[in-house]
């Protein structure tokens, strides 16, 4: 697992947002622009989805993703690759050092069936992306819901090729940047996640800020 800081200064940045626990943000980043995601407090899983903001049935592949780099965890080097083949953006920075793009995003249907029936109330990230989806000028549906990236998650493979959701490995003040390589459209779900160690059981805020080129 290797780091490596950004020079970008948050001072300079032309968007400056903080996304609240369990809340959701959609936005363009055009081309050549840089997204950093922060983890204001730590330990706090950010659940991404990425599509070709000129072609929505474009959208980010975990599979492709893990085929061109030849390893399961996403860090610095990485290229966010599309269902079309394309390379939506590659992230150019990353203190944290290791993102998961297996463990997929909580549902309530999935929260019944792995923690018990009374959870089925409890808010997930894909109520999150229906949600902010819909409020698209093209609104996005459920069927558009597909592979997603979760940031600062620590999602572990087992020596017998189990997934565990463990306790985070990043801390507060650590990001992750990202370079629009196209005009994407960012679609993120603040995990509200508290069945598992993904937010230490108590989730909390992230920012996310961009610069031009």
């Amino acid at each position: 697992m290797t780091t490596k800081e950004s020079q970008l200064k948050p001072a300079l940045a032309i968007y400056d947002e903080t996304i609240l626990a369990g809340d959701g943000w959609m936005h363009e980043i055009k081309q050549g622009q840089t997204l950093r995601i922060e983890d204001v407090e730590g330990n706090q899983a950010v659940d991404t989805l990425f599509y070709n903001a000129q072609d929505y049935e474009d959208r980010y592949s975990a599979v492709d993703t893990i085929r061109e780099q030849g390893n399961i965890y996403l860090t610095t080097g990485t290229k966010l690759i599309s269902t079309k083949r394309n390379t939506l953006l590659t992230i150019v920075a990353d203190t944290c050092g290791r993102h998961d793009t297996l463990g997929g995003a909580c549902s309530t249907e999935s929260n019944t069936v792995r923690y018990s029936l009374e959870k089925h109330y409890m808010h997930a990230c894909r109520d999150t992306f229906t949600r902010y989806g819909a409020l698209w000028p093209e609104p996005f549906s459920k069927k558009d819901i597909t592979n997603n990236i979760n940031f600062f998650m620590n999602v572990p493979v087992t020596p017998e090729g189990k997934l565990t959701f463990e306790d985070g490995i990043s801390a507060p003040g650590l990001y992750v940047e990202l370079l629009a390589e196209l005009d994407t459209v960012c679609l993120i779900s603040n995990c509200p996640q508290l069945n598992n160690p993904c937010n230490a059981y108590n989730p909390t805020p992230v920012r996310v800020l961009i610069w031009n080129p």
